[in-house]
């Protein structure tokens, strides 16, 4: 239960930075939770004359006119922060959520650039050469091996709360516009790192020209028909491109763990028993040995999502349904991300204030776009015959 008073003079005398990031943390680690809050209690707790305020914002207070807006010549600074905070909360949990599983496995790089070229290491023509005594060491190359990422887009919706929000305490509302508005921009999020890693969008571009992420020639293949996800055996065959592959700057093979697959829902079932079964059988000349898995350490993920962003691509259900990937999913995919998810909030007294009602808004936006780093590092299984 919040203690409103406590939370005033905790606010007056810690300031507002600190008040502010001890709410967050309580809410982080959910000693608190965004429920636990009521709007129209911040408001009159936090706001000098809150209640008066509040009272205010019923028309019928001052006799069916008031020449004085909500907003004017009230100092809601303590009020706005602390809501933001519990708003911020309440979308940052919606965007975060567990059924977003792509945007967990790859990695977020930071970027101030509006797409840009990544370089990579040209190692000498001698590759690594023993270096004499008295002699120079060798330079790598940063100019010849480079991708470029897309374009970054930028996403943002708009939570209000209106006077009838605070005065008749409709905090429930406004905490599950706040998670629609969360869950809205994650998914986005989302689907478009999903449409990477499935295929439907390519955006690798290498050397300055661009490439399908799945080939099933040419300058890698990354792309495995007729090997449904059965047993070990289907995944071993996976791993064996990932054998053939070398690295284009140096001709070894690609130095790669992948011990992270991605399935659909029809095969969760199967993945799990594949993946985290203690032993498995072998039939040799119908000779049966127990053996430990051979994939133990690895792991599994399932994704509805990505079943229905195959089938929009344009794949069959009946054949997106046992589609899978084995990789490295962090080296193959990234998110360049110009800003996180972040809150900013409108002053009191606005125009919407005084046309809709709407006391004060929270706008969330976010700025990225997912990107190829390597297509290398994944690797694409079907249970299609090869064409």
């Amino acid at each position: 239960m919040i203690r409103y008073r406590e939370l005033k003079r905790r606010y007056e005398l810690d300031g507002a930075a600190r008040t502010v990031d001890h709410l967050s943390e309580a809410l982080r680690t959910r000693q608190l939770r965004a429920e636990d809050f009521s709007l129209r209690d911040l408001a009159e707790t936090l706001v000098p004359d809150g209640a008066e305020w509040v009272r205010l914002l019923d028309p019928r207070a001052s006799g069916g006119v008031n020449l004085l807006e909500a907003g004017d010549g009230v100092d809601a600074t303590a009020f706005l922060n602390v809501a933001g905070q519990v708003i911020y909360s309440k979308i940052l949990e919606a965007y975060s959520q567990e059924a977003f599983v792509v945007s967990k496995l790859v990695d977020t790089i930071p970027t101030r650039l509006d797409g840009e070229k990544l370089p990579g290491v040209t190692p000498p023509a001698d590759g690594v050469a023993e270096v004499l005594p008295g002699m120079p060491y060798p330079h790598v190359g940063l100019g010849d091996d480079y991708i470029e990422t897309p374009s970054t887009m930028k996403h943002g919706l708009i939570v209000p709360v209106t006077r009838e929000a605070i005065f008749f305490d409709r905090t429930n509302l406004v905490l599950s516009r706040a998670a629609e508005v969360g869950e809205l921009l994650g998914l986005n999020k989302e689907k478009r790192l999903l449409d990477v890693v499935v295929g439907a969008t390519n955006n690798y571009k290498w050397r300055g020209t661009s490439y399908n992420t799945y080939l099933e020639s040419g300058s890698w293949t990354n792309v495995r028909h007729d090997n449904e996800l059965v047993d070990w055996r289907n995944v071993d065959a996976a791993e064996q491109l990932f054998a053939d592959m070398l690295d284009p700057n140096t001709g070894e093979p690609v130095l790669i763990s992948a011990r992270t697959a991605l399935v659909m829902p029809a095969y969760r079932q199967a993945a799990m028993r594949i993946f985290q079964a203690t032993e498995v059988d072998q039939v040799t000349d119908d000779v049966t040995t127990r053996i430990a898995n051979p994939l133990a350490g690895y792991r599994a993920y399932e994704s509805r999502l990505a079943y229905r962003r195959i089938i929009a691509a344009g794949t069959a259900a009946d054949d997106a349904k046992a589609w899978w990937f084995l990789g490295d999913f962090k080296r193959a995919f990234a998110y360049m991300e110009n800003w996180p998810i972040t809150v900013t909030q409108s002053a009191l007294g606005s125009e919407a204030d005084f046309n809709n009602d709407v006391v004060v808004r929270f706008k969330a936006s976010e700025r990225g776009a997912a990107a190829v780093l390597n297509p290398r590092y994944v690797v694409k299984c079907t249970a299609q015959a090869e064409e």
